[in-house]
């Protein structure tokens, strides 16, 4: 049974960190695309970023450049998301995404709020 659970939200200040993780199972975790999504209430589901299967490539949303960093431990079937210098605007849900050809895999989601 495939299964991804992220972790790691929060309530936060602007400014501040927080680090989101999100563990699989039930697929091949290594030959997997990673991905972050996010949505804020009222919008539509966007791509925060994205890490290749072997964790040499990554690209990221332009709102989150330099501020977001995407990783991930193939030995522990783990992808991360260290959020830095955290706005107002990052408020959302956020969800893990596998995905390699056909497949395409979601995880619950989990709430970071940032607000003071």
């Amino acid at each position: 049974q495939v299964q991804l659970v992220e972790s790691g939200g929060g309530l936060v200040q602007p400014g501040g960190s927080l680090r989101l993780s999100c563990a699989a199972s039930g697929f091949i975790f290594s030959i997997y695309h990673m991905r972050w999504y996010r949505q804020a209430p009222g919008k539509e589901r966007e791509l925060v970023a994205h890490i290749s299967s072997g964790g040499g490539s990554t690209d990221y949303a332009d709102s989150v450049k330099g501020r977001f960093t995407i990783s991930r431990d193939n030995a522990k079937n783990t992808v991360y998301l260290q959020m830095n210098s955290l706005k107002s605007e990052d408020t959302a849900v956020y969800y893990c995404n596998a995905i390699r050809n056909r497949n395409n895999y979601w995880g619950q989601g989990t709430q970071v709020t940032v607000s003071s």
